[in-house]
């Protein structure tokens, strides 16, 4: 009788803190999964996790008062919390402090603000009607964000859009890049929007083999962010927008990497996306493409990727997912608050004491600390950004002012990334810089074996003078026959010089982009010797960059030395310093921790006796089925 009614105490208090929310129990993919609580009040729990193949059934013992946060698990180190201060308590168990999850490039999620502008040959394909020409291109890009945030946790989010009802506004040419140069200065001149890219959607067809060109890297760039797209129906735009967006954060055709063997697509039948199409439509990325994108945001590229809109072309949506006048939060769909934040925004509205719902800075509906950090440097040139404590976003994606010291002080800071000439020779022919006696004797000549940039109208070669001799054609060592990317014009510059009794090995290439670029010449921002750096194939001081334009700045003092000058010319201030030029001192106070009386969990003497009495009960059934405790 004992035994029996210790068990069902024990079923008794399963059954009661054992229910789950339908929702919460995955399988399969989603098995990855830490569970949180559904109230989003602070209550912690110690789970009994029992795992058969793909179905999980959890048992938990909750104790209220415990701080506790939970995050998608993931195949790499870059998923987990950074950081975890854990407490004993009296009973010996150990709950969580405080976790704070820092999201890596892959995890946070990056919008792409995109603007696009039909021209007046789309609005005749589309019967002349402004209605149904705004519908065709909202559909593309709909299906393209579908694309996007599946395979990439990346937005294409529709900001504004242009069309032109009575005339081409600028010259639009079969040639594909004569186009989007036209299209770049007409952004420039006469499109006043803020956008991180600008598309053009063009009714008629280039001669190209491709449906589309844009700038490879050119997001966030005023003079390089935009590409074309010719018309077609609303599934291949999407897929050619998909190719020249592509482009825009860093992802090259696979075509040239497949002969080699270093890049197949997993989809052998409807082929990838940064492919040549045919009558399939790809919807995947390869590996590539999507390690491209990966490493252009590690190296600074795409800063802008990583502040939310605050503005959309349609009008404002509760469960869009975007906060809009007249709305305290939106967590998105129904689903999508299920995952993250339907505990703290109903209907667009906060509940009950929430601060806020969703957000880099916000946890359990409170904003976080101010000091916490919410988005991590990707290399020497970015910055750190913090939370304020007072919002739930991160603030916005910035980096270093051009010009700071990088990579040991072998490098400048210029666009987020660090510039050096060996980092270049590394990613483009696979070794370091050549000897910079080759730049000073070769690029003086002006010859197709060394220069500063073509002559006039594309004749001949400039001479570099003498001080920019290092802005000029790149030289590396014992490189590779092909570039790593881009299209090899030409024959490959190879010399061997005797100098100061040695044999110099200077080699060159014209590395062509789809969109002209040339990436055989040393970029801008590149250091060409003491306080000096490349522009425009010049070598210039670096006081021409503006570095100490930022507030707090002179007699050789940057934001009062308590901060970072930002390419918004603005400080970024360290920790526990504050103020427009970070003067002033103020310090961030240490989290507290809760005091007094606190509810334990089950101990594990409880837990052993439990289970003993279990086994005896199950012991007595056995023998008194059987009759063997019978005589």
């Amino acid at each position: 009788l004992m035994c029996s009614v210790v068990v069902v105490v024990l079923l008794s208090k399963i059954t009661e803190v054992g229910t789950l929310h339908p929702e919460t129990v995955n399988s399969g993919a989603d098995s990855d999964k830490f569970w949180q609580n559904k109230s989003g009040n602070g209550v912690g729990c110690s789970f009994l996790i029992i795992q058969f193949d793909n179905s999980v059934s959890l048992y938990p013992e909750c104790t209220e008062d415990s701080e506790w946060d939970t995050y998608r698990g993931g195949d790499g180190d870059d998923d987990r919390p950074d950081q975890t201060r854990e407490q004993r308590t009296s009973g010996g168990l150990r709950r969580s402090k405080r976790l704070v999850r820092r999201p890596s490039v892959q995890t946070e999620t990056k919008y792409i603000e995109l603007m696009v502008v039909n021209d007046y040959e789309m609005f005749v394909q589309l019967r002349r009607s402004s209605s149904q020409t705004k519908n065709f291109a909202k559909a593309v890009v709909n299906m393209a964000d579908a694309i996007y945030k599946e395979q990439l946790n990346t937005r294409i989010v529709l900001i504004a859009m242009e069309t032109w009802t009575t005339e081409n506004m600028m010259p639009v040419v079969v040639d594909p890049l004569t186009t989007l140069q036209n299209f770049m200065k007409y952004r420039k001149d006469s499109i006043k929007e803020q956008s991180d890219v600008v598309h053009l959607f063009s009714g008629r067809t280039f001669q190209s083999s491709r449906s589309g060109t844009a700038y490879t890297g050119g997001v966030c760039s005023p003079t390089r962010g935009g590409g074309i797209n010719e018309y077609g129906n609303a599934g291949s735009m999407a897929v050619t927008l998909c190719q020249s967006l592509g482009q825009n954060i860093g992802m090259r055709w696979n075509n040239a990497r497949n002969s080699a063997g270093d890049c197949r697509c997993p989809d052998a039948w409807l082929g990838c996306i940064m492919e040549d199409t045919g009558y399939y439509l790809p919807r995947k990325f390869s590996r590539c493409s999507v390690d491209e994108y990966v490493q252009f945001l590690l190296q600074g590229g795409g800063s802008c990727l990583f502040n939310k809109p605050n503005k959309l072309l349609d009008p404002p949506e509760c469960g869009n997912g975007f906060v809009e006048p007249g709305e305290e939060c939106d967590c998105g769909s129904q689903v999508e608050c299920v995952r993250s934040g339907g505990a703290c925004c109903k209907k667009c509205t906060l509940t009950h004491d929430a601060m806020c719902s969703n957000g880099l800075c916000c946890s359990g509906c409170k904003y976080e600390q101010r000091g916490v950090v919410c988005r991590e440097a990707v290399n020497d040139c970015d910055i750190p950004e913090t939370c304020t404590g007072d919002s739930s976003q991160c603030p916005h994606n910035v980096h270093k002012l051009d010009g700071y010291l990088c990579d040991s002080s072998q490098g400048r800071c210029y666009g987020g990334r660090c510039r050096t000439r060996d980092g270049q020779c590394r990613g483009l022919w696979g070794y370091n810089s050549a000897d910079r006696f080759c730049y000073e004797k070769l690029n003086a000549e002006g010859t197709e074996k060394g220069n500063c940039g073509p002559g006039p109208n594309g004749q001949g070669w400039l001479q570099c003078n003498k001080p920019d001799v290092l802005c000029g054609f790149l030289f590396c060592a014992n490189m590779t026959v092909k570039p790593k990317f881009g299209d090899l014009q030409g024959e490959v510059t190879s010399l061997t010089i005797y100098h100061q009794n040695k044999y110099l090995d200077c080699r060159g290439g014209h590395a062509l982009l789809e969109d002209g670029s040339d990436l055989g010449y040393v970029e801008d921002g590149t250091p060409c010797g003491p306080n000096m750096m490349c522009l425009e194939r010049r070598c210039l001081p670096v006081a021409a960059f503006n570095l100490s334009t930022c507030p707090g700045s002179n007699f050789g003092r940057t934001c009062s030395d308590h901060g970072t000058c930002s390419n918004e010319v603005k400080c970024i201030c360290h920790r526990d310093y504050t103020g427009k030029d970070c003067s002033v001192f103020d310090p961030i106070p240490e989290p507290t921790v809760p005091t007094g009386p606190e509810k334990k969990g089950p101990s594990g003497t409880n837990i052993i006796i439990g289970s003993i009495a279990g086994a005896i009960l199950l012991a007595a059934i056995v023998l008194g089925g059987t009759g063997w405790g019978f005589k």
